[in-house]
């Protein structure tokens, strides 16, 4: 049987521990999380003169309490997340470098538009589903400049989507506890390719 790393042991025994916890409690909010039909389509991390490039494809329908709370204005915000990784044998992995994009979803009842804010810059959209097709997808993101002096066969990037119920308005998020409508959250891990 190979050694396991530390970071790979410690990740298998939380996921061990939280379906245990599920379990026990009849796994109601992980079904209703399977449920939501969220999965990662596409992942691809690309190693190239320019740098290392992250591509991606999240499906997911946002759950109806979700779309009524935007149709009040409240905005929703959405996080994608990637750490670049070195595996080491002789120690734990070492972390080359991480990015984050953040878009902020919401409705203007008066214009009847949704609008999407990234990066500083703000677009309307005339119905949900354009705005959400715009953020469920990412092309060639940079995440690193370079590697260093590790080899992209060494590496791997661990990615997630979520949707951060953290940037609601606080009085909103007391009343969000434990609700799986609420969560969406995919993570994965995927190794670094070299451009030919």
């Amino acid at each position: 049987m190979p050694v396991m790393r530390r970071r790979d042991l410690l990740l298998r025994s939380t996921s061990a521990l939280w379906t245990a916890a599920l379990a026990s409690t009849g796994g109601g909010a992980w079904a209703a999380w399977a449920n939501s039909g969220a999965e990662l389509a596409r992942l691809l991390a690309q190693q190239d003169e320019d740098g290392l490039t992250l591509s991606y494809e999240v499906r997911f329908d946002l759950h109806r309490d979700v779309e009524q709370m935007l149709s009040k204005g409240i905005a929703v915000v959405f996080v994608a997340q990637a750490e670049v990784f070195e595996r080491r044998w002789y120690w734990t992995d070492r972390r080359i470098a991480s990015a984050t994009r953040r878009w902020r979803l919401a409705y203007q009842p008066l214009t009847r538009q949704w609008r999407l804010n990234f990066d500083g810059f703000s677009r309307p959209y005339s119905r949900l589903s354009e705005a959400l097709e715009v953020l469920r997808q990412g092309s060639r993101w940079l995440i690193a400049e370079q590697l260093g002096d590790a080899a992209p066969a060494d590496c791997y990037v661990d990615f997630r989507f979520q949707l951060d119920a953290n940037e609601l308005p606080r009085p909103l998020q007391i009343g969000l506890g434990g609700q799986a409508d609420w969560t969406l959250q995919i993570e994965r891990r995927v190794g670094v390719t070299s451009a030919r």
